[in-house]
């Protein structure tokens, strides 16, 4: 039997640890605040984050980082992705030699713009077959409820994708193995900074024309960005590309186009941070995944007008017209 630990008892961390556990793989999870950890020991369940789940008896919590990861084959990275740095400085000493690390995070990381994948290799000093990405449309409220669904497991290591394809196995969770770990990782972070546009168009009102449209047109900023970073194009069409942006972009359950929408209301950012309960990772990768596409000179305008709105002061009526008066340039096809 496969052993894993899940560090974050975040509502993604918890379904994860919850699909693991009912795939049979010896789960425990690894929790920073000993009321939540307790509550899952106590109640089976996660009353903060993932209330009226049940999880299963298998789960074990707690908050020693060396006890969750003894004897684990894979170590599941549940944070939110600007913290995984510290964290991981701290968690490195307690993982086991030959162990897979798993990374559920959707970001891109401030000042350095490297991947989470990039960041796990480099803090712990592995190497990239001992990396593994999963990513799709996998919104939490669903899978909680054991609804089918679908993800991608991104590894550059086939054999490695496998065993972890194995271990999370379920009749309502399918799971595809795919080598493009940058297309996969670039899929799920820049789709957030796209959804939190549509959010503010729906929030202004605006029809589905235009959330088509920034859809789209999301879609071809990061298949331009993915390009340039040797991304495999074919990436962009599937689970981690399109799949992961149709359902973040259009569900009311996405957190990040639900803070969009707030601010196409007319709520303050300040007003919208106090009313988000949890992390919309797109909020603060939006500025890095704009640095990276600079840095290598890509054009991503729906991106910068999101760094406007959200960090600039821009509003979303000037947000609006900036993008719809930008110079037409001769792009084939509409992509």
């Amino acid at each position: 039997m496969s052993r894993a630990a899940v560090f974050g008892t975040g509502s993604w961390g918890t379904t994860f640890a919850m699909i693991l556990a009912e795939a049979g793989t010896s789960t425990t999870l690894w929790g920073r605040r000993a009321e939540v950890v307790d509550a899952i020991n106590e109640t089976r369940e996660n009353p903060e984050y993932l209330p009226g789940t049940r999880l299963p008896d298998t789960i074990r919590a707690t908050t020693d980082p060396a006890e969750a990861m003894d004897g684990a084959d894979f170590v599941v990275l549940a944070v939110p992705s600007q913290t995984l740095r510290a964290n991981l400085q701290v968690w490195k000493h307690h993982i086991p030699p030959e162990a897979v690390l798993v990374s559920l995070m959707k970001g891109v990381e401030l000042g350095t713009c490297r991947r989470m994948s990039e960041v796990v290799c480099e803090v712990a000093e592995v190497p990239e077959r001992r990396v593994a990405v999963i990513s799709g449309p996998n919104l939490v409220p669903e899978l909680a409820q054991r609804q089918p669904a679908a993800a991608v497991i991104a590894c550059s290591d086939e054999e490695v994708a496998a065993r972890l394809q194995e271990a999370c196995h379920l009749p309502w969770f399918r799971t595809y193995t795919n080598p493009d770990v940058v297309g996969v990782e670039l899929g799920g972070a820049v789709k957030n900074v796209i959804a939190l546009a549509v959010g503010v168009a729906a929030g202004m009102g605006l029809g589905d024309n235009v959330r088509a449209t920034l859809m789209t047109r999301g879609l071809a900023e990061i298949a331009r960005l993915g390009a340039v970073l040797g991304a495999d194009q074919h990436t962009f069409a599937g689970l981690a590309g399109m799949g992961d942006l149709v359902a973040t972009c259009t569900s009311p359950l996405s957190r990040n186009r639900t803070f969009g929408e707030n601010l196409g209301r007319g709520m303050t950012m300040a007003e919208v941070v106090a009313a988000t309960k949890q992390t919309a990772e797109g909020v603060k990768s939006c500025e890095s995944v704009l640095e990276l596409a600079r840095k290598h000179d890509v054009e991503m305008p729906i991106t910068e007008v999101v760094v406007g709105v959200v960090h600039d002061g821009m509003t979303p009526g000037e947000a609006a017209v900036l993008l719809m008066s930008r110079t037409p340039k001769p792009e084939r096809y509409g992509v």
